[in-house]
């Protein structure tokens, strides 16, 4: 090998440096280099297992969201339905109570006119009769006690009430 130019001892000895410097640089980059490496490539994925895990979360609650925001629109329909039934119900009630309070406006009116018109009639009576007994007294031309009185009251009021009906 002489002819070539190697010396066995020193490629032998540049083979065995080679290998130890290869083993040494194995141990000492190679293995902690991948498992930096690996710890990396792991975090990664656990990076993207959590976006992942995120993701659907977001869209989860999303959905919850969305299923509530529903829940929600139709709690207000119910609620504004609710309101609007009351409000009818309400109203019915005031035109009822409008209606009971003018039937009692209306009755009370129709009993204060017939006590005006009954005090009307007994007012025209007694004027009636102090007439009739004025009358009376300066056809007969004479005073009346007060039996003559009341039994000529009634026969000319019976007499006016049969006029009247006739």
């Amino acid at each position: 090998m002489d002819a070539l130019g190697l010396n066995l001892a020193g490629l032998i000895t540049h083979f065995v440096s080679f290998g130890i410097l290869f083993a040494l640089l194995f141990i000492l980059l190679y293995k902690p280099l991948g498992r930096v490496l690996d710890e990396r490539r792991k975090r990664i994925e656990e990076g993207l297992t959590a976006s992942e895990r995120a993701q659907e979360a977001a869209e989860e609650s999303r959905a919850e969201a969305r299923a509530e925001i529903q829940q929600g629109r139709e709690e207000a329909q119910r609620l504004v339905a609710q309101a609007q039934e009351l409000a009818q119900r309400i109203e019915s009630e005031a035109r009822e109570n409008a209606v009971d309070q003018a039937e009692q406006l209306i009755e009370r009116a129709r009993s204060e006119i017939e006590q005006e018109r009954d005090q009307a009639v007994q007012q025209l009576r007694n004027e009636f009769a102090g007439m009739a007994i004025a009358a009376a007294e300066r056809v007969i031309e004479q005073s009346l006690d007060a039996d003559d009185h009341q039994r000529l009251i009634a026969d000319v009021l019976a007499e006016s009430s049969n006029g009247q009906q006739n």
